[in-house]
C-alpha cells in the first residue's frame, strides 16, 4: 500500500472516529429528548405537531443509528487491513469514492451491479465466492 493511501486511511480513521463521537452524542440527545416527551391532553393541532415532531425525531435517530454502524464497521474493517478494498471483487476502491463515502465497501462498478440487481443483489454478494459476509 503506497505511502498517500496509507495517510488517507489514518486521516479517514480520524475523521470517522470524530464523527462516530458525534453521533453518539447526538443519538443520546435524540434518545432522552423521546423519553421525556410528555403527551398533553393539548388540542388537536399541538397533539399533531407533537407526533409529527416525535416521528421526525424518531427517523432522524434511526438514520443516524444505520451511519454509527457503518462507520463501526468501516472502522473494523481499518483495524483488519482491509479498508477500501471491495466485498464484491477484491479491488481497491479508489480514493476518491472513499472521500465522498469513507464507509464505502463494493467499489462503483459492484455497487452499481448490486443496484441492478434490486433486492436480489443481497444474494448476488451472499453467493460469491469472493466476499466474505
Amino acid at each position: 500500500m503506497g505511502k498517500s493511501r496509507t495517510d488517507f486511511i489514518d486521516k479517514t480513521k480520524e475523521i470517522l472516529l470524530k464523527r462516530r463521537d458525534a453521533l453518539r452524542k447526538a443519538l443520546a440527545g435524540d434518545l432522552s429528548m423521546l423519553k421525556e416527551l410528555e403527551q398533553t391532553a393539548g388540542d388537536v393541532v399541538d397533539f399533531a405537531l407533537d407526533s409529527a415532531q416525535d416521528e421526525l425525531s424518531s427517523q432522524l435517530a434511526e438514520v443516524e443509528s444505520r451511519e454509527l454502524a457503518q462507520i463501526d464497521k468501516a472502522l473494523e474493517r481499518i483495524r483488519g487491513g482491509s479498508f477500501g478494498e471491495c466485498e464484491g471483487c477484491g479491488c481497491k476502491i479508489p480514493v476518491a469514492r472513499l472521500q465522498a463515502l469513507p464507509y464505502a465497501t463494493l467499489c462503483i462498478k459492484c455497487q452499481r451491479e448490486l443496484e441492478e440487481l434490486g433486492e436480489d443483489g443481497v444474494s448476488w454478494l451472499q453467493n460469491s465466492d469472493e466476499v466474505s459476509i
